[in-house]
């Protein structure tokens, strides 16, 4: 998992090679985010006699607090070529904003 933080937004990445669309699931439930899914290992007539296999298989579950300064209502998840990617949005007040300073008087 790989997190990317820039000015307004956090973008998060898993690479999921081998992983079907449909065996994603992603969702935020009290501030915090899980990406649940399944690799699954399927047996093909020459798939006997591997020496390694380092690639694990399976059901995995990643959670991660969502800081209350990111609106939940406004992640984006894609996934393309194994690669997912989950973008969290600042919410308007949570981002910086530019105060113009006057000279007085």
């Amino acid at each position: 998992m790989t997190s990317l933080k820039r000015e307004n937004e956090l973008v998060l990445k898993a690479d999921l090679p081998d992983v079907d669309l449909k065996d994603i699931d992603v969702r935020v439930e009290n501030q915090t985010l899980t990406i649940e899914g399944e690799r699954k290992f399927e047996q093909t007539s020459n798939a006997k006699g591997y020496h390694r296999m380092e690639r694990s298989y399976g059901r995995f579950v990643r959670s991660f607090a969502v800081p209350n300064t990111f609106d939940t209502e406004k992640i984006n998840a894609a996934y393309k070529n194994g690669l997912l990617t989950v973008t969290l949005v600042k919410k308007e007040a949570a981002k910086p904003r530019q105060i113009k300073v006057e000279a007085a008087g």
